[in-house]
């Protein structure tokens, strides 16, 4: 059985996740709020009007500290509140209040590196790391596998992805590749790989680097976690739906 433990969503890129009961996905986009904003940095060109890849944002690969924010969004206001354990909490409004979220982040990033600048934001699909809108499918047995071959306890959150489910073989999501899945009302077609980055050795809870996950992960061949699917039918998921290889 491949039940649905967790869903998250990570609405200012790389600065925080939220944890959902439930969400309602459409056919051809990204999960609702799911890196709608992102921070450009001060040598970026990126102006929303278009998808652009990471390396025009301020991320975690490059600013670890950022990993340890958590956030809270009222879709009702807009406002976004988020936290980190070396900074005071903040809430903001992303599209208004920019200057403010500047003053709060700049504290957590390196300074010999290209320094936050602005937030922009990109709708329907969110600035999702990869070039189409995509829901990214995580199966707690690969991640226990890690655990098992670094010897440590890691958290979920350093996968930053958007659906957790519990099975018994790990890494069978790789298998899915191409093919359909069914989750709740929604169908998924899973498309590719998730390949990952220095940003997964921080720790969510610190901001610290300190597991070598790229290494652990090279035991199987690969640096890879999770994978991309795109929404092919819309509708509701909640935690405890199964998911349905079709």
């Amino acid at each position: 059985m491949t039940t649905i433990t967790t869903l998250l969503r990570h609405p200012l890129k790389s600065h925080g996740r939220e944890a959902l009961r439930q969400t309602t996905l459409t056919a051809g986009q990204s999960m609702p709020f799911d890196r709608l904003w992102a921070v450009a940095h001060e040598a970026s060109k990126a102006d929303g009007s278009m998808w652009v890849p990471c390396a025009n944002f301020s991320r975690v690969s490059k600013a670890p500290s950022l990993m340890a924010i958590t956030s809270s969004l009222n879709e009702a206001t807009g406002d976004l509140t988020l936290s980190h354990p070396d900074r005071p909490d903040l809430t903001f409004n992303p599209d208004t209040d920019t200057d403010t979220f500047i003053a709060w982040v700049s504290p957590l990033v390196p300074q010999d590196r290209a320094l936050p600048k602005r937030i922009i934001r990109l709708e329907g699909r969110g600035f999702t790391d990869s070039d189409f809108p995509s829901v990214t499918l995580c199966n707690h047995a690969s991640h226990k596998a890690v655990e098992t071959q670094l010897n440590q306890p890691l958290s979920i959150h350093r996968w930053r992805g958007n659906i957790w489910f519990e099975t018994d073989a790990p890494w069978v999501e790789f298998d899915w590749l191409g093919k359909d899945v069914r989750i709740g009302d929604c169908v998924l077609t899973v498309r590719e790989r998730t390949d990952r980055c220095l940003a997964t050795t921080a720790n969510p809870d610190t901001g610290l680097r300190d597991a070598d996950t790229l290494a652990a992960l090279d035991t199987w061949g690969h640096q890879d976690f999770s994978v991309r699917a795109e929404v092919k039918q819309g509708g509701t998921i909640r935690v405890g739906d199964q998911i349905e290889v079709l």
